[in-house]
């Protein structure tokens, strides 16, 4: 048989209130980078910045290398972008009230005007 006890009503725990910590809410702003990051951020650009010349000479070594070529060097150039040039967001785009997107051409409107006309 089953091995759980039903507590009386008054002796079942009490609920616990879902309330919000006093500070909740009051951090940094969504987007903004912490001081961290963006210190990191600024010491990567500045070292892209003060080897641009150097980088140049290390594509071509590796475009240039049998082993590697062209298509290594562009993903090496492209994984270091990444770090200095932010990547945009993606953006949804919705109609009226969170719904779809509604698009309207008069041109089908019109084909449609034609072929109830043909129907009649």
């Amino acid at each position: 048989m089953d091995d759980t006890k039903l507590l009386p009503p008054s002796d079942k725990p009490e609920k616990k209130h879902n309330r919000r910590p006093p500070r909740a809410g009051l951090g940094r702003p969504a987007g903004v980078p912490n001081k961290a990051t963006g210190r990191a951020r600024e010491a990567f650009a500045l070292l892209v910045e003060n080897n641009v010349d150097k980088m140049q000479g290390w594509l071509e070594d590796i475009a240039n290398d049998p082993k590697h070529g062209p298509k290594v060097a562009m993903d090496s150039l492209l994984a270091v972008s990444e770090y200095h040039i932010p990547k945009l967001a993606r953006t949804e785009h919705v109609g009226d009230g969170g719904g779809p997107v509604e698009l309207r051409i008069a041109l089908i409107e019109k084909f449609a005007a034609r072929r109830a006309k043909k129907n009649e």
